[in-house]
């Protein structure tokens, strides 16, 4: 049994990770923190969960509890996990950091998107980029895992199969990207009310926003060299969900491309490339830990929809999928149920 903790568990990345891992049969979730709510039932603030974690109680974050962890999950806010992540990998530790704090391996840079300076930017050579897709194998060495971002997730797995087979000009990318309100997060925000958000849309971070240099890290690295990627998102009148329209310009004979996707992707558990024609929808993946994409073609431009759950293929359900690589468990444990409909 893989004994883990988690720091941060009342958000929503937090009670999904619950979720998911009531079901996984060779985890258990021995501690889980939060400093406002200590000493409050996991089960009280969360009643999906009872029956489940009737005893977990929300916990003030100790190093000593979690260094004794197989593993621990950072479900923070940026910046939380510097401080602790350094002291748990030397108790022998293992951290899947949720958070942006290790996506980018450029410390400065990081700086400059997050307002404020990196505080342990020793562990950045470190951290592995938890995208299975691209890197499973550095993944089951992994002490440190940075776990992508949900619109990064979206967008490299459905430029993937065309920057690696080199087929559009990577200077020319565009990623116009749509998400459900929780990817703001579970705290109390003015935009988030019902009254707010609902029955409307709007773009936001067009000038642009933390996202982007860590997709346009992920991107260059599949091409060998730097991209221009232009990215959007908007926030949309759904609770989950993000879809990713992407562009780009053909500088080859793409030949077939429903075949190069379906090829790509052959062999990955959560990757679904649907058939020619289709249009993938948001509540097709809810719930699950996986993204559907579609590929279509208007002359010189191809145009991909990718569709994940922004909670789970997004955040927790790839941070499970990290989990079970990093202990040599088959990479589908606990997280093989169906998505919900409708």
């Amino acid at each position: 049994m893989i004994n883990v903790g988690i720091v941060g568990g009342t958000g929503y990345t937090g009670v999904e990770l619950l979720r998911l891992l009531s079901q996984h049969p060779d985890v258990s979730v021995e501690a889980i923190t939060s400093r406002s709510e200590a000493g409050v039932k996991v089960a009280d603030m969360y009643p999906n969960l009872r029956g489940h974690y009737d005893r977990l109680t929300f916990s003030e974050p100790d190093a000593e509890q979690l260094g004794a962890m197989d593993a621990v999950f950072f479900a923070t806010p940026h910046g939380v996990a510097h401080a602790l992540a350094g002291e748990l990998l030397e108790k022998g530790t293992r951290v899947i950091d949720l958070s942006a704090d290790f996506r980018l391996r450029d410390a400065d840079e990081w700086s400059q998107w997050y307002g404020q300076p990196h505080g342990a930017p020793g562990l950045l050579g470190e951290a592995v980029y938890g995208l299975p897709e691209m890197h499973r194998d550095a993944i089951r060495q992994a002490r440190l895992i940075a776990v992508p971002g949900c619109y990064p997730t979206a967008v490299q797995l459905g430029y993937l199969p065309l920057l690696e087979a080199g087929l559009i000009n990577p200077e020319q990318l565009i990623a116009d990207c749509k998400s459900g309100v929780t990817g703001a997060g579970r705290g109390a925000k003015v935009p988030s009310l019902l009254a707010e958000a609902s029955e409307s849309m709007k773009a936001y971070g067009a000038g642009g926003h933390r996202h982007l240099p860590e997709i346009r890290q992920g991107l260059g690295d599949i091409h060998g060299q730097a991209v221009k990627l232009t990215f959007v998102p908007h926030l949309t009148p759904m609770i989950r969900g993000i879809h990713a329209t992407l562009y780009g310009q053909l500088n080859a004979d793409p030949q077939d491309l429903q075949v190069l996707f379906e090829q790509r992707y052959a062999n990955e558990p959560f990757v679904d490339v649907m058939p020619a024609g289709s249009h993938p929808e948001t509540r097709s993946v809810k719930g699950i830990n996986t993204c559907r994409l579609a590929v279509h073609r208007q002359g010189n431009t191809i145009i991909v929809l990718s569709v994940i759950d922004n909670l789970v293929k997004g955040a927790s359900g790839q941070a499970i999928q990290n989990l079970n690589l990093m202990f040599g468990l088959p990479e589908t444990r606990g997280l093989e149920a169906p998505a919900l409909m409708p």
